[in-house]
């Protein structure tokens, strides 16, 4: 099964579940991925989260039968997942721009927003830059932390304390040379995601150092990442300023126009964001642990 008939019948799925309960790990499994890289590869090709999508198709068929039913709004509000008429009312205003009876008045302006579908669009306008390499197992460290999905907590929180608590120079101190695959251009320190199973709700995200003779690793958790297939995506050169800008475009042209067309799946979402810098200006590598369709 191809990548965009996998990700429609995703689709499928919370279509079926609108006026019901929506299974994350249902959705993921429709998907053959695990719930936080579907959440991940949806927000990036759609710039709009998961949770937002249902919530806007939800309110969206919810108006349609306000506008072509008797039906009374507290049974409308249940129906469409809502504990109570005020919860309702206060979500219908924010999206629609009016509450739901004056939603049933001729005239009324509402919005729509309809079930998407994901095809393969060929656009090119600009070379991706990436090179597939299989690296026999190594071992990173560093400091772990487990998220909840769509939690309040982030890993750019996680950076930020880490940065105001000096524990990204210790870690930087205590990781001594780098990998002999790594040039004197990289930065000492990276992150790592989704590296072991967790419950479907959470996923593992770690600040690491790869692990070396020389590496002082006492006190950090230490994992190691089994040999595996990367398809590394290369940024171009950029300020710092520039480095939300720049990640999130690179992730978002990999799920929207690289993966869906290179024959590769991702393997269990476990991926590398790696820095560095040369001649003045910064780069950053994500690594995709990746393998062929043909043999997952």
């Amino acid at each position: 099964m191809d990548w965009p008939m996998r990700m429609n019948r995703a689709l499928d799925y919370i279509e079926l579940n609108l006026t019901g309960k929506i299974e994350l790990k249902e959705v993921a499994k429709c998907a053959c991925c695990s719930s936080h890289q579907f959440q991940r590869m949806f927000s990036f090709i759609t710039d709009v989260s998961l949770a937002e999508y249902i919530r806007r198709r939800r309110l969206t068929l919810a108006a349609i039968e306000l506008q072509n039913s008797n039906l009374r709004v507290v049974d409308i509000a249940i129906k469409y997942g809502y504990e109570s008429p005020v919860s309702f009312a206060r979500a219908f205003q924010l999206l629609h721009g009016v509450n739901p009876a004056m939603a049933r008045e001729e005239g009324t302006s509402l919005k729509a927003f309809p079930r998407l579908s994901f095809l393969i669009s060929i656009k090119g306008e600009k070379a991706m830059n990436y090179r597939i390499e299989t690296k026999e197992s190594f071992q990173v460290f560093g400091i772990e932390k487990v998220f909840q999905l769509n939690g309040a907590d982030t890993p750019a929180e996680l950076w930020k304390q880490c940065h105001a608590n000096g524990e990204v120079e210790r870690l930087a101190d205590n990781a001594g040379d780098l990998p002999t695959f790594l040039n004197q251009n990289y930065h000492k320190i990276h992150a790592v995601c989704s590296y072991k199973k967790t419950d479907e709700d959470h996923f593992p995200y770690m600040l690491s150092a790869f692990k070396g003779d020389s590496s002082k690793t006492e006190g950090y958790t230490s994992i190691t990442i089994p040999a595996q297939t990367w398809a590394i995506f290369t940024s171009d050169p950029f300020t710092w300023d520039k480095f939300d800008e720049t990640i999130e475009t690179l992730y978002k042209r990999f799920f929207s126009e690289w993966l869906p067309t290179a024959g590769y799946e991702q393997v269990d979402g476990l991926e590398f964001e790696i820095t560095g810098a040369k001649d003045g200006l910064n780069f950053v590598e994500l690594w995709f642990a990746v393998s062929k369709i043909n043999e997952l």
